[in-house]
């Protein structure tokens, strides 16, 4: 049992038949940059693996104080009635039957849109619908991509925000808001598939690359099939973020008349003067009865 605790070691060096891990090695991959697991780990393995972490520094054997540089407990999914899943209560969901009836990436998106990773989370198999219109979404309009047709400057906006919110949130774990910024590059895109135009491809393409590590099955067919691309997607970069498209120019301010709410906002460029706010103020229908 005892190797239990030290066992990510032998996984810097698996080969090595002299040693546990050479310190070329050992200072190569330690320490793990995220340690994922249940709360129940963490007063068995984790806790006795930082002690025997701490012993193996001590004698030279490992050159970091601690094996893990972060620490991530993930929340159970529990069954529809909001308790532990067990087969004594009956409320057990088979993956293999969600597969089944849905497929893997309807599946992987559906886990990780359910709400924060960090916590509990009831199943309800009748929500997977959202996810499997998303999906179905991103295939059609696929099938839309158009590589003479360009992207216009709204949706170019959009498409660098997006980047930027999934890079943001994938490396957050934030997988539900970043699933949620997906769902809104592809209604945006899908929109623009109904003109005779079709789909520009570049956006096609960013937001295949986007959604890869969330439904990889998806895009691996978008990619080869529908976008006629060669090799994986998952090769592929994550698309390059152009930062000044993602500057707010404009900002929204909410009317007040006497220190009271109208429930009316006026949106001016950032750096608009305080009479160009009155003014815009005083422009809106509600303010002018009052």
């Amino acid at each position: 049992w005892a190797g239990s605790c030290w066992y990510y070691l032998r996984y810097c060096d698996p080969s090595n038949e002299t040693e546990l891990v050479s310190l070329e090695a050992e200072r190569a991959w330690m320490p793990i940059d995220l340690y994922m697991g249940g709360k129940e780990h963490a007063v068995l393995h984790l806790l006795y693996a930082r002690f025997w972490h701490k012993v193996l520094y001590e004698i030279g054997a490992v050159s970091t104080r601690e094996p893990f540089q972060r620490l991530v407990h993930q929340g159970l999914i529990l069954g529809s009635d909001g308790e532990k899943m067990s087969k004594s209560r009956g409320n057990v969901v088979n993956p293999d039957d969600i597969t089944e009836e849905f497929g893997a990436d309807a599946l992987r998106l559906y886990e990780m849109s359910m709400g924060p990773l960090e916590s509990a989370k009831p199943w309800q198999t009748e929500q997977i619908s959202g996810v499997v219109r998303f999906r179905d979404r991103v295939f059609k309009l696929c099938e839309k991509a158009k590589a003479e047709t360009k992207l216009d400057e709204e949706t170019e906006t959009l498409v660098h925000k997006s980047i930027k919110a999934v890079t943001e949130q994938t490396e957050s774990l934030a997988f539900n808001n970043a699933i949620t910024s997906l769902i809104v590059l592809s209604k945006s895109l899908d929109k623009l598939g109904n003109r005779e135009e079709g789909v520009p491809l570049e956006g096609a393409e960013v937001l295949v690359r986007l959604v890869e590590p969330y439904a990889p099955h998806l895009a691996e067919e978008c990619w080869q099939s529908l976008l006629g691309k060669s090799g994986s997607v998952s090769r592929t970069p994550w698309p390059e973020l152009k930062e000044e498209l993602c500057v707010e120019d404009k900002i929204t301010i909410p009317v007040q008349v006497n220190g009271k709410s109208t429930q009316e906002v006026v949106s001016v460029a950032k750096d608009a003067s305080a009479d160009d706010v009155q003014a815009a103020a005083l422009a809106v229908e509600k303010v002018q009865r009052l």
